[in-house]
């Protein structure tokens, strides 16, 4: 059976035949000839428009990149002056996120702060049912001897249905999520309930239950001051201890901000025994940093340079690279910390960051030195990952440039050359086929032609023959 591709094959290898002209190479060259320039002038576009998209999206990727890595370098914390304790084994400590500290501190703990350990009545198992209604867990100071409610942490109600084990109560307490928590233990003697409070002397607690009449057993669970004391395996108390000598107390052992810069963790008592909290120097580490963030910085003024070169650079028209030279030309005198008291560092200048001609950064040694030397605490606050300072001024900039809906940024800049492109290739394939059908029609066109051609020569053919007989006739 014949095919189209056949037929086509055909119609290729006889086009000509009669007018011994390659009527299917004529018509590809007319065709690609009308469409050529048009076609070389969208390939050109294609090419420009690809290299914008990568120089774009290689200097948005650069700052995303400096900015991820400056702000992993903050957090780790060297970059300001960071507490140590002469007595790991009393506390932890740390400096709160934003802040700086100077100084020593002495520490003494005569207490921790604990939470209440409660134990219920053995069972024989696990499994064991308890009896229905509700239990309600009050909080409040909590001893054998007494209870003294704290209203402001109001109560807790645990409904326990017909047929509900031990395990469903320690369960159904653990779903409330407030703060108590519980669980079996298989002792000795049986499955005992335990349930275990926050730290602080007014988060103990008392167990209440109302039972149901028709299940009754519930109550069994309840605890209050007075009942079997030796089911409070541990009271709830706040922490006690001294700061430079004064008493002060905690509900927690995680103690936020216990002093400027400082925050700390209670894990063991010293009384007596007073341990030093001091500030590390982090001299040594801020020049470092610095010396990185300006290589940081230079690499990507050398990409963003070029690619805004006036006479060879992609980019030179680009508003988002455009506003970037802009932004980067400023950064030096820009003030990072405008809460900073006055004639203390504020700018990325005033720790020896320079601008050159060229664009490029310049880092001067002596005078971060003497920043260093001077304002030891202030510099320290610009290395903090708070809402100013040199991570929150770049991370700004890389969060700016990744806005694609704005058009001043290289993000921005992305998404137009990309629809330009993707507008391009549309163009392209429409062209490609404006010209496939101009050259199918000069094909049948031709082929037309040739027929007539063929038909023609075959006339003269046979003229030509009959002519040639009539002569030899004659002779």
């Amino acid at each position: 059976m014949e095919t189209s591709s056949t037929r086509a094959s055909s119609i290729a290898s006889t086009l000509g035949a009669g007018s011994g002209v390659d009527m299917v190479a004529l018509a590809e060259d007319l065709a690609k000839a009308q469409f050529e320039s048009r076609q070389q002038r969208l390939e050109s576009k294609s090419e420009v428009l690809d290299r914008q998209i990568s120089l774009a999206s290689t200097l948005r990727g650069l700052l995303s990149s400096f900015a991820s890595a400056l702000g992993d370098r903050v957090r780790t914390g060297d970059l300001s002056a960071q507490p140590t304790i002469a007595n790991s084994a009393i506390a932890k400590v740390s400096a709160p996120i934003g802040t700086s500290g100077k100084g020593t501190y002495s520490l003494e703990v005569t207490q921790l702060a604990k939470g209440q350990t409660l134990a219920g009545p053995a069972y024989a198992a696990s499994t064991d049912t308890v009896g229905a209604g509700q239990l309600t867990i009050r909080f409040g100071a909590t001893s054998n001897a007494a209870f003294t409610e704290d209203a402001s942490k109001g109560t807790v109600t645990i409904d326990v249905a017909a047929g509900a084990t031990l395990a469903d109560v320690a369960k159904a307490i653990n779903a409330k999520n407030s703060g108590v928590t519980a669980y079996i233990s298989q002792t000795t003697a049986g499955a005992q309930l335990v349930m275990k409070g926050p730290e602080g002397l007014s988060s103990g607690f008392v167990v209440e239950a109302s039972e149901d009449a028709a299940n009754p057993g519930l109550a069994n669970l309840a605890w209050a001051p007075g009942d079997d004391a030796s089911r409070l395996l541990a009271t709830s108390q706040d922490a006690q201890y001294k700061l430079d000598g004064l008493s002060r107390s905690s509900a927690s052992n995680k103690i936020a901000n216990a002093a400027p810069g400082l925050a700390l963790e209670l894990t063991g008592t010293n009384a007596g025994s007073a341990t030093v909290i001091g500030f590390g120097n982090p001299k040594a580490a801020v020049t470092t940093a610095m010396t990185d963030i300006v290589g940081a910085l230079n690499e990507i003024a050398a990409e963003l340079n070029a690619a805004t070169d006036p006479m060879s650079g992609d980019l030179s028209r680009d508003y988002g690279a455009r506003a970037l030279r802009n932004e980067f030309s400023a950064l030096g005198s820009k003030i990072i910390m405008p809460n900073a008291p006055a004639g203390t560092p504020r700018t990325l200048s005033d720790l020896g960051v320079a601008i050159q001609r060229d664009g490029t950064f310049k880092l001067d040694s002596a005078r971060l030195e003497k920043a260093l030397t001077d304002h030891p605490e202030e510099v320290a606050a610009m290395f903090t990952p708070g809402l100013n300072g040199i991570f929150a001024t770049i991370d700004k900039i890389a969060r700016n440039n990744a806005i694609s809906s704005d058009p001043g940024s290289l993000a921005g800049s992305v998404a137009r050359y990309t629809s330009q492109s993707e507008q391009l290739t549309e163009d392209l394939a429409k062209l490609a086929e404006k010209q496939e059908a101009l050259r199918a029609s000069m094909v049948a066109r031709f082929s037309a032609s040739d027929s007539r051609i063929a038909a023609s020569q075959s006339t003269l053919d046979f003229l030509k023959s009959q002519i040639d007989a009539w002569n030899a006739q004659r002779n």
